[in-house]
């Protein structure tokens, strides 16, 4: 790319930030369209994918560009420590829909209800992407593509289907919402096809949420503590689910 500058602030409001070497690899493992990548050490960079992500370092010595520091450093609202950074095409929501929808559904979606706080939504899709989870959806007002979400999220969110919907819009499958006062999850296997919601740490679950639930659950949690953080819950849930499922990720 002789210009990726313009490129940059042709694909910027639009593309999805892609902050750091991390971010960029995942984006391009999964499939991922990265119009431009820079860096300032290029070499460097290559040689990073040759010991960490070997599978896709040709894909990006075709991608990256290499700028001055000064020029990196106008582009990101902070400096990462790989000094890489890049802009993907976010993928549609129409695509992204029918994933969340489709029937049978092989592994769960996670909803997050009402979410307010951007890094801990974007360690949600992280974990979400490692367990094969179908999906993220979250309600409410935050944005699950904001540039700290995926840098939370590690590039992780093209590994899944990550979208903000209302509850009414929430895709089909049994909705099991984690509640203190629930069922102990250990009596419970959760179905492949399960809507698993998380309310925020402060409010817990919306009413509206609440009345679209199948089932409430709890995790074990000792007495006199309050809860877990919220990528903890998300994680020991779909730990759960994938221990009484056979099916490989």
């Amino acid at each position: 790319m002789t210009d990726p500058l313009r490129a940059w602030h042709r694909l910027e409001g639009t593309g999805v930030l892609l902050d750091g070497f991390h971010a960029l690899k995942h984006a391009v493992r999964f499939g991922a369209e990265v119009p431009v990548a820079v860096a300032v050490d290029r070499v460097a960079t290559l040689a990073l994918a040759d010991e960490l992500a070997p599978d896709v370092r040709d894909t990006l010595d075709a991608l990256l560009t290499e700028v001055p520091e000064s020029t990196y450093q106008a582009l990101v609202p902070r400096p990462h420590p790989t000094a890489v950074v890049a802009l993907a095409v976010r993928p549609s929501r129409a695509a992204n829909l029918e994933k969340l929808a489709r029937t049978p559904r092989p592994t769960p979606v996670v909803v997050l209800d009402d979410p307010r706080n951007l890094g801990n939504a974007g360690a949600v899709i992280r974990l979400a992407a490692g367990f094969g989870a179908t999906g993220v959806v979250t309600t409410g007002t935050l944005d699950p593509w904001h540039p700290t979400v995926v840098r939370g999220g590690a590039g992780l969110h093209f590994a899944t289907a990550v979208e903000r919907l209302t509850v009414a819009e929430l895709p089909p499958g049994p909705v099991f919402a984690l509640d203190p006062e629930g069922d102990d999850i250990r009596g419970v296997k959760l179905p492949d096809d399960a809507v698993l919601a998380f309310g925020s740490e402060r409010s817990g679950l919306s009413a509206e949420l609440r009345a679209r639930t199948d089932h409430l659950l709890s995790l074990p949690m000792r007495r006199q503590v309050s809860s877990y953080n919220l990528a903890t819950s998300v994680g020991m849930t779909l730990y759960h689910w994938s221990m009484g499922t056979a099916a490989p990720l």
